[in-house]
């Protein structure tokens, strides 16, 4: 046992609300945990010019890519994950087990780890009424997934509709374990 913070790994995804992602990561560290960030590759892209403030931010490297297998891990291991902003496409290879990327092998593994997983969407109203992803978020769920979607969740915005302000970050917080009850948890 030891007397670090639970380790949250943050997966965030490319779409209007990751440019804000600075907010999660305060909000998750002023409720006890140790957070780390992970980027899918848009998401990169996306933040590129914010890469090193963010580092700070979280105290440890921001991850986009697959490590070498020589590499050492530079994250701590994982208690618990939320992927948010989660997109339409990140939901979906999500469900199918698809791990091309390192944000989705890490999302895949965790589910057969059983750590508390919470993913908070953000999608319009199209991509929602897309067949298979009413499909693959009860798939997800029925995986140990919380997806907050809906009533108590993110309600998806119309095709054209700014609604990035109104991304609600602190439900996803609010879906995980409290950070004191898996403390200690991890090895240092």
């Amino acid at each position: 046992m030891s007397n670090l913070p639970p380790s949250l790994y943050l997966v965030a995804c490319a779409c209007p609300p990751v440019l804000h992602i600075h907010n999660m990561i305060t909000a998750s560290r002023e409720r006890g945990w140790d957070v780390s960030l992970v980027l899918t590759p848009s998401a990169a892209l996306w933040l590129e010019a914010d890469v090193d403030r963010l580092a700070a931010l979280t105290t440890h490297p921001v991850r986009s890519t697959y490590k070498l297998p020589h590499d050492p891990d530079v994250l701590p291991p994982a208690d618990a994950m939320v992927v948010a902003p989660a997109t339409f496409n990140t939901l979906n290879k999500w469900a199918a087990g698809i791990s091309a990327t390192l944000a989705l092998g890490l999302v895949t593994e965790a589910i057969g780890k059983r750590m508390p997983l919470v993913a908070l969407p953000f999608l319009n109203t199209w991509q929602a009424d897309h067949p298979a992803f009413e499909h693959n978020v009860r798939f997800l769920g029925a995986a140990g997934v919380r997806v907050l979607l809906g009533a108590g969740g993110y309600t998806p915005h119309g095709p054209n509709e700014k609604a990035a302000a109104r991304f609600p970050w602190h439900l996803a917080l609010e879906a995980l374990p409290d950070p004191t009850s898996i403390r200690g948890q991890r090895s240092p």
